[in-house]
């Protein structure tokens, strides 16, 4: 990134204040680009939620805070206003800093993470000490107290930017947890929030054209005490693991904050705030009390340090979205035309350009980013998100324009040299205020795109929306007036406890939380039902006057098969035994089983024979060569992204398949030995899942746990042994999770193997199908009854659509049994190996011609590969040589020219 920054007073001839601004601020709205294209192609990027995160807070947030706190350090110190070619140096160096962290995030090299993040930190500390030293030679000043936030602010950074670098370096467990809201309190608390707060004291008012509040000076000389000792002590208390000190450190700085928003409260009773960037700063204090409050919340209530991890990582989004990216927003779109200048008329045209659209936007980021943090479906928690992209991001365009118009009068500007005048000496004139009633409608049109997105999202996940199936009636029985409350949890796939007693026309109410580490819900026979809980989530359940006995059942597939129910249990009235489905008809609420109302399964349509409809085509079975060019210990950066959709897995015949970036099987990887993966999994399905790559060692306990949807995780290991290996969802069932499509392959090619002239690849798995349309069924797993056995998802496609070869080529077919019951014995009909490798050693290697094989015997999650040429032209089938299987549908061709 090439800077050529000059200050005002050092500025060659023809440079401008306004020029030395643009320059300035060149790297923050790089950054700002750079995070919305991360936004738009982050599943395909590993690490992307911190990278996000970092790119506004360390780039554009860390840019913005060293320019404008020596713009306001000028403007509110009186005295000559010191040359800036030091900040011009520590702007280069800054940006140097940020962009080594930033590729070492996506790279993950840990070394430039470390040089990266001492160079940022030396430069804001170097930035500290400038301004403690300007600020002690100036003159007495009204709010010169200011800029001693601005340095206690940058002291803090370079603690905050060391502990970063060791969150880098692989920390786990509970010294993670604790090193995060180290992290979390000291940069975004401390570095980032005492910045915008002792800036907000002159520069909210300002933005309202109107007098700082009578008492913002005593505020201003005290407020960075309380924000300071929070920072502090939460700091401490985490870096020692007493969380009792987190919690007095955060209600600290709580304090701190309520008592600087007075006087600004104060400002805002004067002047009704109805323009973009006084709303923007006002929503985004909104949003730093709603997340103290939770982080308070969290120590509280965590139950310790992983606990609060996880909380952690939902807040620091918020944080970043709703407080800093909103008042960087604010600062911009009001400070940009008072120092671009150019004459009132084109500062009015600027402030207009910029003020486009104002409720609407404040109103959609806002409403947008609160519906996304609510228990919803995880597609509206998708659209959702992206509104409030949309809506903080809308700004870079509007700046484009306004620094695209050009200056009514030509030469209008600051001359080179003069000095920064203070903000409040040189206003942006006001924006053409709306008439109320607009206002209002602009705000209710930004409730409606987010309402109709949350339609959206619902109605393509009705089985997400709390409530949906809450019984609307109850028998005719008569109430005794009386309620039985039962406390409730969820915890290692049970109900505690399971069961409930409750006396003839009692009221029961059921009052359950989710102290499990996947989604759970709790639904009743008598159509009661909690929603979705995500972990720690909690809900009441009215399951209505209790008549009779009758079951109650987590409805996530398979939940149930495993042990998660519960019995309601009548008492004092005549014996009933419990109802074991829902009366009059809930048809299919148990995803895992056969569907209850009757409706045929899929099986009873299936004819394996049939061909497929015109356009189909088959899964491609053509493995790519691996590049000789690839070398050992080449790094392989993949993004799986789960996903949920119906489709054809025989002809006519649809299942609602599980799936790995879209496919099932999923797509295959291939390295050599000595190869690292980072694999990032991202959770666009309706509940919780996994992944357990096969070809790694390493302790399953954190890469292959459970994520909910709307979840990532890094899963990173080393290719140290041969093989084609299984890779599958691990989260329980896991019978279910692999039946429904959620498997696949990951080939390491053993050291010097030979080229061939084809290779494909052939996933053996089953099929147990549910109704037309839904899941695998669960009890015909159980039983190993499957309907169909299948090679590559789908049964017979290879006789549709068969792979070809050529007489006389060398054809290697690796072969992978996913199961999750069924072993393989793969063959080709007419066909001899003449070689076979198989499960980490060759059976056959090809070098006595003499000697051949004529199956390859796989028992389920085993592989290897097989070599063969065929010796004429001719349709060769292949299939697994327990014949019942080929006869379900694992058979398929070669097909074989001249």
């Amino acid at each position: 990134m090439n800077i050529n920054l000059r200050a005002p007073g050092t500025s060659p001839p023809g440079l401008s204040r306004a020029g030395w601004h643009l320059r300035a601020n060149a790297p923050a709205i790089f950054w700002l680009v750079a995070l919305v294209v991360v936004v738009l192609i982050h599943r395909n990027i590993p690490a992307s939620g911190w990278l996000m995160v970092h790119l506004l807070l360390l780039g554009a947030v860390t840019n913005s805070i060293l320019v404008w706190s020596w713009h306001f350090a000028q403007a509110l110190l009186r005295g000559p206003n010191p040359g800036s070619r030091g900040m011009v140096a520590r702007l280069v160096l800054l940006n140097v800093g940020v962009l080594a962290v930033v590729a070492s995030m996506v790279a993950g090299i840990w070394l430039l993470t470390l040089l990266g993040s001492v160079l940022v930190g030396a430069v804001v500390a170097a930035h500290a000490v400038v301004l403690g030293v300007r600020a002690r030679k100036a003159l007495p000043s009204r709010f010169g107290a200011t800029v001693w936030y601005y340095v206690a602010a940058c002291l803090l950074l370079p603690v905050g930017a060391g502990v970063g670098a060791s969150l880098a370096a692989g920390l786990t467990g509970e010294v993670h947890a604790r090193l995060l809201l180290v992290h979390v309190a000291v940069n975004v608390l401390g570095f980032v929030g005492l910045t915008v707060l002792g800036t907000l004291m002159t520069l909210l008012p300002t933005m309202l054209h109107t007098r700082v509040a009578d008492g913002a000076e005593a505020v201003a000389r005290h407020g960075a005490v309380p924000l300071l000792a929070g920072v502090l002590v939460t700091s401490a208390g985490a870096a020692a693991g007493v969380m009792f000190l987190c919690t007095l450190g955060l209600l600290v700085y709580l304090g701190g904050v309520l008592y600087i928003c007075l006087p600004l409260a104060k400002v805002v009773r004067a002047k009704t705030p109805t323009t973009f960037a006084p709303l923007s700063a006002l929503a985004a204090l909104a949003w730093l009390l709603v997340s103290l409050a939770w982080l308070v919340v969290l120590t509280l209530t965590s139950g310790g340090w992983e606990g609060l991890h996880r909380g952690l990582e939902t807040v620091a989004p918020v944080l970043a979205a709703g407080f800093a990216a909103q008042v960087l927003g604010a600062a911009l779109t009001y400070l940009v035309p008072v120092v671009i200048g150019g004459g009132p008329s084109a500062m009015k045209g600027r402030v207009t350009i910029l003020d486009k659209a104002a409720v609407f936007r404040v109103a959609l980021t806002n409403l947008a980013l609160l519906v996304s943090l609510l228990p919803v479906p995880s597609l509206v928690r998708v659209g959702t998100t992206f509104l409030v992209l949309a809506g903080l991001a809308w700004f870079l365009p509007l700046l484009a324009m306004a620094l695209l118009k050009k200056p009514a009068v030509p030469g209008t500007g600051a001359t080179p040299g003069a000095p920064v005048p203070a903000v409040a000496s040189a206003p942006a004139p006001v924006a053409h205020d709306l008439a109320p009633g607009r206002r209002w409608g602009m705000a209710a049109t930004g409730l409606a795109v987010v309402v109709l997105v949350m339609v959206a999202g619902i109605v393509a996940d009705p089985s997400a929306l709390p409530g949906l199936n809450q019984a609307g009636s109850q028998s005719a029985l008569q109430a005794t007036g009386q309620t039985t409350t039962v406390e409730m949890t969820m915890k290692d796939m049970r109900f505690h406890p399971d069961k409930v007693e409750v006396p003839v026309g009692n009221k029961l109410v059921i009052n359950v939380v989710n102290e499990d580490s996947m989604v759970h819900d709790l639904v009743t026979a008598s159509g009661a039902e909690s929603g979705r809980l995500y972990p720690g989530e909690k809900a009441t359940v009215n399951a209505g006057v209790i008549g009779t006995s009758e079951d109650g059942w987590c409805s996530i597939a398979g939940h149930k098969q495993q042990g998660m129910v519960f019995t309601i249990v009548s008492t004092g009235g005549p014996a009933s035994a419990p109802t074991a489905t829902p009366p009059g008809g809930m048809p299919g609420m148990d995803h895992g089983t056969t569907n209850p109302s009757g409706a045929p399964s899929a099986a009873s349509l299936l004819d394996f024979m049939r061909a497929p409809a015109a356009g189909f085509t088959a899964h491609d079975a053509v493995l790519p060569a691996l590049s000789p060019a690839v070398l050992t210990g080449t790094v392989h950066e993949i993004t799986m992204n789960v996903s949920e959709a119906e489709r054809e897995v025989a002809a006519g015949v649809t299942q609602k398949l599980w799936m790995f970036n879209g496919t099932a099987p999923g797509p295959t990887l291939r390295g050599k030995v000595g190869d690292k993966f980072v694999i990032t999994l991202s959770n666009d399905g309706s509940l919780g899942h996994s992944i357990d790559f096969h070809a790694g060692a390493l302790a399953p306990d954190g890469p292959m746990r459970t994520i909910n949807p709307g979840e990532t995780l890094t899963y990173s290991f080393t290719a140290t042994r041969a093989g084609i290996w299984m890779y599958h969802c691990s989260t329980m069932p896991m019978s279910l999770h692999i039946a429904n499509g959620m498997f696949g392959a990951v080939i390491i090619d053993p050291p010097n193997l030979p080229p061939v002239d084809k290779e494909y690849v052939l996933i053996q798995s089953e099929l147990y199908l549910g109704s037309q349309g839904g899941v695998a069924d669960l009890a015909k797993i159980q039983a190993e009854k499957p309907d169909a056995v299948v090679f590559n998802g789908y049964a017979n496609q290879y006789k549709f659509s068969p792979l070809p070869a050529t007489v006389g080529e060398r054809v290697r077919i690796w072969v992978l049994d996913a199961g999750p019951n069924r072993a393989s014995s793969f063959h080709v009909v007419g066909g001899q190996f003449s070689t076979v490798w198989s499960e980490g050693r060759y059976l056959l290697d090809g070098s006595d011609p003499a000697a051949g094989a004529q199956a390859l015997a796989l028992a389920p999650a085993q592989g290897g590969f097989v070599e063969l040429s065929f010796p004429e032209a001719g349709s060769y089938p292949f299939i697994s040589h327990s014949m019942v299987d080929a006869e379900r549908g694992a058979a398929g061709v070669f097909e074989i020219g001249n």
